[in-house]
């Protein structure tokens, strides 16, 4: 069977039942509007909070002559930034498809969770490249000023955080930006901290180093998100997800007697699509066959989006039917 030979999903007016193909188009019983919940307020909300942190860091920058707050006033901007893209992201996943983007811009919203892991992890390397050269040569550090600052920065962005917290187990978009916020609470607590001490003992060491233990620590919790982008941007299946099941789950249903060209792909950071060819000797199920499997595969498996491509012949080969063939 030809890989294009597919009927139309069940929004069309009529399915081939001649023995072909047919596609299902899953909706899990209600409609095809399945964007994740807005988080419009919070992102909105995250970027004012951290543009009048920037701005208070830059003037107590100015005002106490130290470079530190001045250089962390570029990195909460760069928050923004972070914040911004992840934003545009959910907004754009919920655009209309287009002739030529098919599924719309629902890949906005991993690319975007791709940029946040990406850049924390270079803002992470700057910052450790500056603590390891200030490790050789300590300077003095405006402890007070920058501890109170430090201070209303954790508050600043642990209420940003908190914000995404609820999404970000579900949307690595929305894990990014919460990873991105948290991990700045996290270098807050960090220099006040540090701080605190370097007041008490005068040991102007132990700022780069606890620069670089909270550095590590963001690495450690940011790569997850990266290796999850990643995966995603490759239309790797899901990592929640087995195709091994999906595939025995497809197989025993009545009539198949195999399952191939299944494919299982994140088409957003919170949908999933799925493709396959299902061998029915017996010939073409029916439209409800192919409304139950859809909603089965929503309901079991998460994935909304499911096209189905019946071939009735078993002795008629499919050129999709190798598995190492795409």
């Amino acid at each position: 069977m030809s890989s294009d030979h597919f009927g139309h999903d069940h929004h069309s007016h009529g399915h081939d039942h001649d023995g072909a193909s047919c596609a299902g188009h899953a909706h899990g019983g209600a409609g095809h509007v399945h964007a994740p919940a807005s988080f419009g307020a919070a992102f909105a909300i995250g970027i004012g909070l951290n543009v009048a942190f920037v701005v208070i860091e830059a003037i107590y920058g100015v005002l106490s002559n130290s470079v530190a707050l001045l250089a962390d006033a570029g990195h909460n901007l760069s928050d923004v930034l972070g914040l911004v893209v992840a934003w545009l992201a959910s907004i754009l996943v919920k655009r209309a498809p287009t002739p030529r983007f098919s599924y719309g811009l629902r890949g906005s919203s991993i690319l975007a969770a791709l940029f946040n892991a990406v850049f924390l992890l270079l803002t992470v390397g700057a910052i450790s490249l500056e603590a390891i050269q200030r490790l050789g040569d300590p300077a003095p550090v405006a402890s007070r000023t920058v501890m109170v600052v430090a201070a209303i920065g954790i508050v600043v962005n642990g209420v940003t955080a908190w914000l995404f917290a609820a999404g970000s187990k579900g949307d690595i978009n929305l894990r990014g930006a919460f990873l991105h916020m948290a991990s700045d609470a996290l270098v807050s607590a960090g220099v006040v901290l540090a701080g605190l001490v370097i007041l008490l003992t005068g040991w102007l060491w132990l700022d780069p180093v606890v620069s670089l233990l909270i550095n590590a620590i963001i690495v450690w919790g940011t790569w997850s998100l990266l290796r999850e982008a990643l995966c995603m941007s490759m239309a790797a299946a899901p990592a929640h997800v087995d195709p091994g099941k999906i595939r025995a789950f497809l197989g025993e249903r009545a009539g198949v007697s195999a399952v191939h060209d299944l494919h299982v792909w994140s088409m957003s950071t919170t949908e999933i699509a799925l493709t396959c060819h299902l061998v029915m000797p017996q010939g073409h199920p029916g439209d409800a066959f192919l409304h139950d499997i859809a909603a089965d595969l929503a309901k079991s498996f998460h994935i909304r989006h499911a096209t189905l491509q019946i071939e009735v012949d078993p002795h008629l080969a499919c050129a999709l039917a190798p598995e190492d063939v795409v």
